[in-house]
């Protein structure tokens, strides 16, 4: 599929939620800030939009508070090759072209490069028995229920495949015969896919205690719930993750709370401000991570742990545990309304 480098054009004054979806939209990872003639006044990738998200920027400030003024450019002309180069060592995925101060194109590394090939295992968690989606799940694990023609489990195999990973585990323990059934050795989708089974439910965390002991030593392992439809770019995960020398990398997504009433703050009997309905704002965790070598080898063979605990564990070893904040389009399939939406929403995601 082609894409337009004019349709990611914007102005100083979009907001950081359009600039959002037109990255989104367009796949082609940068947006362009430019004003009168296009004169390019900075960009704004999706780095640096989770870093606003970070730092407490609304949504629907304009993007010319996040975006980097002093982008990196190539003039019209520059050789592939060197373009390849440039974006490489500094570590950029666009690059505006430009005549003067004048943007005439953009070129992508996706585009330049050929298609990356990942040997990072992936490890999905499909054992779970989906008891808030009954009776669907009553002779169907939760995984393998449909959204849109295929199961979930599938349509996020093929997430990752598109993204560049080859090498899969599946964690199994409700209706395991229908997943292996489905999917074998992953010869029929071009991957390799291998199963571990929980005799006993071990947590979200716990399964990895089951991975074979050959696992690649220097590869870190990206980890996902089964019951999860999302369009997270996985190679900017991965590429985070390393760049960060991270002991492990959590997904979160933004969680707006408005309380229903009038909120007081006092000091004894005295007010100090009110502020009706207040919206909160919470980071809640996503599902999907990515962790060292390290960290899969400390859950020992059978212990039942959670995700959370894990990685506190590792937290209390003052080990580099980070976040990262998913805008994407992400949905948790885990009640009947869940289920539901993704029906409708998968007509129109591309999966």
């Amino acid at each position: 599929m082609s894409y337009s480098w004019t349709n990611v054009l914007i102005s100083p004054q979009t907001t950081i939620l359009d600039a959002l979806k037109i990255i989104d939209n367009e796949a082609l990872q940068v947006a362009l800030i430019v004003e009168d003639n296009n004169s390019l006044k900075g960009v704004v990738t999706d780095g640096d939009i989770r870093r606003g998200i970070l730092n407490s920027i609304p949504l629907d400030a304009p993007v010319e508070k996040i975006m980097n003024r002093q982008p990196i450019t190539a003039t019209i002309g520059t050789p592939r090759t060197d373009l390849v180069n440039i974006m490489q060592h500094k570590s950029i995925l666009a690059i505006p072209l430009v005549k003067g101060e004048t943007v005439v194109g953009l070129e992508t590394l996706r585009q330049l490069s050929e298609k990356n090939t990942y040997e990072n295992p992936v490890f999905i968690m499909a054992g779970g028995f989906g008891t808030r989606l009954k009776p669907l799940t009553d002779n169907c694990p939760k995984p393998m229920l449909k959204i849109g023609d295929k199961p979930i489990l599938e349509t996020l195999i093929h997430s990752f495949i598109k993204a560049g990973f080859v090498n899969f585990y599946i964690s199994t323990h409700y209706m395991p015969e229908q997943i292996q059934q489905h999917f074998g050795t992953g010869l029929d989708f071009g991957v390799n896919i291998s199963y571990v089974h929980e005799d006993t439910p071990l947590g979200t965390g716990g399964a990895i205690g089951l991975l074979p002991d050959n696992l690649p030593q220097d590869s870190p392992l990206i980890m996902i719930n089964g019951d999860v439809l999302t369009k997270v770019d996985f190679e900017l995960l991965l590429k985070f993750h390393n760049e960060n020398k991270a002991a492990a990398t959590m997904c979160v997504r933004e969680y707006d709370y408005q309380i229903p009433y009038g909120v007081v703050n006092g000091d004894g009997n005295k007010i100090i401000s009110m502020v009706e309905k207040p919206t909160q704002r919470f980071f809640v965790n996503a599902g999907i991570y990515v962790v060292s070598p390290k960290v899969v080898k400390s859950v020992p063979k059978n212990q039942r742990i959670d995700m959370p605990t894990l990685l506190e564990q590792h937290m209390d070893k003052n080990e580099s545990i980070l976040m990262f904040p998913i805008h994407e389009y992400w949905l948790d399939i885990g009640r009947m309304d869940d289920f539901k939406k993704a029906q409708v929403d998968i007509l129109t995601l591309g999966m």
